[in-house]
C-alpha cells in the first residue's frame, strides 16, 4: 500500500480555498498526514478523538514525537524522558488501538551525529518507543558516511527502526543523500523537502518561508515513482509526504504522485460536490 499526502492540513490553501483548510477538507483529497504539532507538545486526548472524528477509518496518521526525545530541547528539571513518554503514549493511544498510527517519527536535528553515544541513545528511544512503529531520519551526513553505513544499516534492521528516506537539496555538503536503502519490511516512510539549496541555508525567524520552497519537476517527481516502485518489493507499507509547503507546492505535487503512479484512493471524505 502506498500512502501520499502532506505535512500539516492548514496551509494547503489550494485544497479547499480558504486561508486555512480543515483535517476534514484535507482527508477528502490524501489517506495519510504527517503532524508536526506533537513535536512541540504532547497532544491532548480531545485533540486526538477529534482527528479521529474528522478522518475516515482507513486515513493514516504520521507524529512525530516531542522534541526532548530527539535532543531538541534539555529535560525540565522535574520531568523525565520515560515519564513524558508515558502521557504520550496514553494519549496517542487511540491511534494505535484504532490502526490508525502509521508510524512515529523521530527527526533529529543536524548536530546528532554518528557516534557510539548517539547510537546507545537510539537503542533507549527504541525501548521508549517499543510497542510502536518508529521512523529514524538523520540529518547530519556522517550517518551516510561509506565507513559506517553498512554498520548504521545493520542497526537499524536488527532494531526494526525504520530509516526514513529523505530527499534534500542536491548541491551542498551538509544534507544527507537520498538513500533508498530499506531497513523495515513492514513499513517506510519517504519525505521530500524540496530542493532549494539557498532557501535551505536560510536562517532567522522566517527561515520556514524559505527552506522547503521548491516545486518538483514532472522529471523529479517520475524519479521519486520509479524509487517508490522499487521500494514496493521491500516493504509492505509506504508513505509518501510532501514537505515543500513554504509556496503551497506540497499538495499539489502529492496529487501529481498520485496521478504517475496511477492510484485511486477510494476511503477518502465526501467533497463538497459529493455532497450534492
Amino acid at each position: 500500500m502506498i500512502y501520499i499526502g502532506c505535512t500539516g492540513f492548514e496551509e494547503h490553501q489550494t485544497l479547499s480555498q480558504k486561508s486555512k483548510t480543515s483535517l476534514t477538507e484535507y482527508a477528502s483529497h490524501f489517506p495519510i498526514v504527517e503532524l508536526d504539532t506533537s513535536f512541540y507538545f504532547i497532544p491532548t486526548k480531545q485533540a486526538v478523538a477529534k482527528w479521529l472524528r474528522e478522518t475516515p477509518a482507513a486515513f493514516r496518521f504520521i507524529l512525530k514525537v516531542p522534541g526532548v526525545f530527539t535532543t531538541h530541547r534539555k529535560l525540565e528539571a522535574e520531568e523525565s524522558l520515560l515519564t513524558l513518554a508515558k502521557r504520550f503514549l496514553e494519549h496517542i493511544e487511540p491511534l494505535r488501538q484504532s490502526g490508525r498510527l502509521f508510524c512515529l517519527l523521530a527527526q533529529f536535528p543536524a548536530r546528532f551525529t554518528c557516534t557510539n553515544e548517539h547510537v546507545l541513545y537510539l537503542e533507549e528511544i527504541k525501548k521508549i518507543f517499543a510497542t510502536l512503529p518508529l521512523a529514524i531520519e538523520f540529518r547530519h551526513r556522517s550517518w551516510y558516511d561509506e565507513r559506517y553505513t553498512q554498520q548504521m544499516y545493520r542497526f537499524m534492521y536488527a532494531n526494526q527502526l525504520s530509516l526514513a528516506l529523505v530527499d534534500e537539496p542536491k548541491k551542498l555538503p551538509t544534507t544527507i543523500p537520498l538513500d533508498a536503502t530499506i531497513t523495515n519490511q513492514e513499513f517506510t516512510l519517504l519525505r521530500l523537502h524540496g530542493r532549494n539549496d539557498a532557501g535551505w541555508m536560510h536562517t532567522g525567524v522566517d527561515a520556514r518561508k524559505f527552506r522547503t520552497l521548491y516545486r518538483y519537476s514532472a522529471e523529479e517527481l517520475h524519479e521519486f515513482a520509479e524509487l517508490i516502485r522499487a521500494c514496493q518489493q521491500k516493504t509492505k507499507e509506504i508513505a509518501v509526504i510532501f514537505n515543500n509547503n513554504s509556496g503551497g507546492d506540497a499538495a499539489e505535487n502529492a496529487k501529481q504522485l498520485i496521478q504517475q503512479l496511477q492510484i485511486t484512493y477510494q476511503e477518502l471524505n465526501p467533497t463538497q460536490l459529493d455532497l450534492f
